[in-house]
């Protein structure tokens, strides 16, 4: 049987290991970055996602002494990059923004190669804005209810495009649908670039889409804008009505962006992302530059963050199955 004196020497040598490891955690912390921090966007270059991305990286460098890099890893309705977030290193050096369809593929994909409430640590919501519904002008309808009630006399033959199926403007249109009560027919692109030329030429009649996409497309009368999908109306387009003003009681979706990074990562470097990214969206310039491509920041808390990802998870994993799209 071991004698006291090996026991407390045993306990004194646990102690100490214990105190080397939180000693060189918190001095990870306190030292970070430590090396250039790579943001990954999930999306291909020159959309929102990347816009967006870029203005912080150029903000986060100036003020952390580090650069940010951004990486485009576009594919699977983000989930490509997602993943490489998710199996980094927990130590804030990976980094994440995207979009809610990170809140929709829980409920698309059916063997998710990550878990979206454990793999990833919140940090902040960088941006939110509406997406704007716009039809071809030879469409006769100018406001929602004409569209509805003209959808409705087709009797489903009204088809509309999106970005890709379990895509946002996908999703915005199948809870129109729902909401109310109607059908159209989903024509499916590889992104906003391939969908411009269609709907300004007319093969497809309605899009969802991001006001930095449509504006000058509404300007130039080749497309007509009908509605946004937020509470409030937008800055950039505020002669534009929201789809409750125009009598569609209940309808409301928020294009949110986000900030991520892996599961498990200190909480002192979260918050520390979290107070700088704040400071970025307070600044003058940062919120004049996403208000011209449609945006409002929106500066949150971490956990404020985390409360709406799971908010979101449920409400679209209801749309999904009421509008039917069975996972892949």
């Amino acid at each position: 049987m071991p004698n006291k004196n090996c026991l407390l020497a045993a306990v004194v040598c646990i102690a100490a290991t214990h105190m080397a490891v939180a000693s060189a955690a918190q001095a990870q912390t306190a030292n970070y970055p430590t090396r250039p921090v790579r943001l990954v966007v999930p999306f291909a270059a020159g959309g929102t996602n990347d816009i967006l991305a870029r203005i912080i990286a150029e903000k986060f460098t100036e003020r952390l002494g580090q650069t940010f890099v951004t990486d485009n890893r576009a594919g699977a309705n983000t989930v490509v990059g997602s993943e490489i977030v998710a199996r980094a290193a927990p130590d804030g050096h990976t980094l994440l923004i995207t979009s809610a369809s990170m809140a929709v593929n829980p409920s698309l994909v059916r063997k998710l190669p990550y878990d979206t409430e454990r793999d990833f640590a919140p940090i902040g919501i960088v941006a939110g804005g509406p997406y704007l519904m716009v039809v071809h002008p030879a469409v006769p309808a100018k406001s929602v209810s004409e569209f509805i009630a003209w959808a409705k006399s087709q009797q489903g033959k009204v088809n509309y495009a999106s970005t890709g199926t379990g895509s946002p403007p996908h999703l915005c249109a199948e809870l129109l649908k729902i909401t109310a009560g109607m059908d159209m027919q989903h024509v499916p692109y590889k992104g906003g670039g391939a969908v411009l030329p269609d709907i300004i030429a007319g093969r497809v009649s309605m899009f969802f889409g991001s006001i930095a996409t449509l504006k000058p497309h509404v300007d130039s009368g080749r497309v007509r804008a009908v509605a946004m999908t937020t509470v409030k109306r937008a800055a950039a387009m505020p002669d534009v009505p929201t789809f409750i003003e125009s009598g569609l009681a209940g309808y409301e979706v928020n294009g949110w962006y986000g900030l991520l990074t892996t599961g498990n990562t200190p909480r002192a470097i979260v918050e520390q992302l979290n107070s700088t990214l704040r400071q970025i969206l307070n600044d003058a310039n940062t919120r004049a530059q996403f208000l011209k491509n449609g945006l409002d920041p929106a500066p949150t808390g971490a956990d404020e963050f985390a409360k709406l990802l799971r908010a979101e998870l449920v409400k679209w994993a209801k749309v999904v199955k009421a509008a039917g799209i069975k996972p892949e």
